[in-house]
């Protein structure tokens, strides 16, 4: 499988206090996929689709419902300069860049319609 072109939506999340449940109810409603992200301290589940093993998503295991969402994830090239250029359009960081084990960054932003996104881009290749 090719890696997506930057720019696009390459990735998306469910977030849930209750994650059990709502892998449960993907895989009846989807035939969706889980594995646990071995970049992760068992607080995230990768999802892959039937005939399709690369993983596409992810669930994240949140303390409580008040997190609860779905949103989507753009690839780019630089998270930081996204970031920058999306407060310049008159969008707002909800969440400052983090760095995965793997070396993977992402953020969250907030549109100017207050839509929270992420963008994200890959690890480092070896």
């Amino acid at each position: 499988m090719s890696t997506p072109p930057f720019d696009t939506v390459a990735w998306f999340q469910v977030g849930s206090d209750q994650p059990e449940q709502v892998k449960a109810f993907y895989k009846e409603l989807f035939g969706w996929n889980f594995a646990p992200d071995p970049n992760e301290d068992g607080n995230y589940d990768l999802v892959t689709y039937p005939g399709n093993e690369m993983p596409a998503g992810g669930i994240a295991h949140l303390d409580d419902a008040s997190g609860n969402h779905a949103i989507f994830y753009v690839l780019v090239r630089d998270v930081p300069t996204v970031l920058a250029a999306a407060e310049k359009e008159g969008g707002k960081v909800f969440r400052q860049p983090v760095t995965a084990k793997n070396g993977l960054v992402f953020a969250e932003l907030l549109d100017t319609s207050g839509n929270r996104f992420g963008i994200f881009s890959p690890p480092p290749e070896n």
